[in-house]
């Protein structure tokens, strides 16, 4: 009890200066750089506007079943309830980082019974009953700050996880968008083939009829017959394309490959363009990107090492208390006569660990550097994400423009096939080949109006729609 009361007076007064000591915290402190945005994107045809809401820019294709299939994405998508982990894997260990700054305190208690055969000349008692209780706290004092710079560290890297949990949702979201607009496009060009496989076929029973009757040559039957057999052979290879899209989409909502097999089936309602595009300004990226707002979290991750490491470099000073209570009975155990303590405070200074310290402080100062650069790499990136995906829409609808236009204009020569067939002018081949152009037109067109819808998808991921 003595020695508790002498020493703890002179604890505190040490606690209290190295508390005032500890303000200072060396390593640099971070503050996010500023990255140059050109004024406005080069592809952009219309004055900077974000237009549709990019949060949940995929209702603004009007597809109920398309909703419903990305909220199921985001709620059972196993790579996002993965991500959704390492969230929670992070904040656990910024808990574990700062209790470095928090003293520890542990208790324990200890009973020993002693038993000996000894004689009544013997020095050892025969008999012997003690009990103890007590406890031991330490604290290392932050001094220099490389706790503190470890929790900034750890805090910057949940923030990191965090981001790319949302990153992944962007991605997420624009994938099953893509392999459903895919899938609707596929499924359209199937139902064009079917059509014109039913026409090609009632054309060669005409045909057939017409030959028993005299009135046209074998050659024309052979002729049907081979467009029908053409018209068969382009349906199987769409339908395996439309199945695999139907097993991406089930897999992406965490479901078996063949589990949305009855939900996916064709529809014949098309689904359009938005009417407002959105643009932006390229500045704005910084804070729509999930992949920029986490490639300039680890920035300051990386940063906060260095000051980690460079408290290393200088002394370090342990608190320990030890108190406990001993006595023979349990009863009386906790009587101040069985009360003993004692305190100890240990300095540390490094001099020599051959460089260890100097070249973990240069190893933390590249990381920086390389993170640094890497943030900049990634909005360029951004810029070229956008630009691309710009580009592509603006060629997309000029090309659908030009492949309307062939699409009538092969159907008007198709008319005038038919009608010269009709009165003798011309051969079947010259219709065949008429049908021919008019099948192939009206399935570029369809690829034309997907890749546009897509390539649209692409611009709202590039533009970091898909969180809020």
């Amino acid at each position: 009890m003595t020695i508790s009361r002498r020493i703890t007076p002179r604890l505190l007064g040490l606690a209290a200066l190295l508390g005032s000591v500890s303000g200072c915290t060396v390593g640099p402190n971070y503050a996010a750089p500023k990255l140059v945005a050109p004024p406005a994107f080069v592809e952009a045809s219309a004055a900077p506007a974000l237009g549709p809401d990019l949060a949940q820019w995929w209702t603004q294709f009007n597809d109920p079943l398309l909703n419903e299939l990305i909220r199921r994405a985001l709620v059972d998508n196993p790579d996002l309830q993965t991500s959704g982990l390492r969230v929670k894997q992070a904040r656990e260990q910024e808990i574990i980082t700062g209790a470095a700054e928090l003293p520890t305190l542990n208790a324990s208690s200890n009973a020993l019974a002693l038993r000996t055969n000894g004689g009544s000349n013997s020095i050892i008692p025969s008999s012997l009953n003690t009990y103890s209780a007590g406890f031991d706290a330490s604290w290392e004092p932050d001094l220099f700050g490389g706790t503190r710079r470890a929790i900034e560290g750890a805090r910057a890297d949940t923030q990191a996880d965090l981001w790319a949990h949302r990153d992944g949702q962007v991605s997420l979201i624009a994938e099953v968008a893509r392999d459903y607009l895919t899938l609707r496009a596929l499924q359209a060009r199937i139902a064009i083939d079917q059509t014109e496989l039913t026409k090609q076929r009632g054309q060669f029973t005409l045909i057939s009829a017409r030959r028993k009757a005299g009135f046209v040559t074998s050659l024309d039957v052979n002729q049907q017959s081979q467009a029908v057999s053409n018209a068969i052979a382009l349906i199987p290879q769409l339908e395996a394309e439309a199945k695999a899209q139907t097993h991406a989409i089930a897999v992406l909502l965490g479901l078996a490959p063949a589990a949305l097999d009855a939900t996916l089936v064709p529809t014949p309602a098309p689904i359009v363009v938005p009417p407002q595009l959105p643009t932006g300004l390229p500045s704005e990226l910084l804070d729509r990107r999930p992949d920029l707002r986490e490639a300039e979290r680890k920035l300051a991750s990386a940063t906060a090492q260095i000051g980690v490491q460079t408290a290393n470099l200088y002394p370090k000073i342990n608190l320990m208390a030890l108190g406990a209570f001993a006595g023979p009975s349990v009863g009386g155990l906790f009587s101040s006569n069985n009360l003993s303590g004692i305190g100890l405070g240990m300095f540390t200074l490094p001099i020599f660990n051959g460089g260890k310290t100097r070249a973990a402080i240069r190893e933390a100062d590249y990381g920086a550097k390389a993170a640094d650069l890497a943030y900049q790499y990634t909005f360029l990136k951004a810029l070229r994400d956008v630009e691309d995906a710009l580009s592509q829409v603006r060629a997309d609808e000029t090309r659908r423009t030009a492949l309307a236009q062939a699409v009538d204009a092969s159907q008007h020569s198709l008319k005038i096939a038919q009608d010269q067939y009709a009165t003798g002018f011309v051969t079947y081949i010259n219709v065949l080949q008429a049908e021919n152009a008019v099948q192939a037109n009206q399935d570029m067109l369809i690829q034309a109006d997907a890749k546009n819808l897509t390539d649209l998808v692409a611009l709202y991921k590039a533009l970091g729609g898909g969180w809020s």
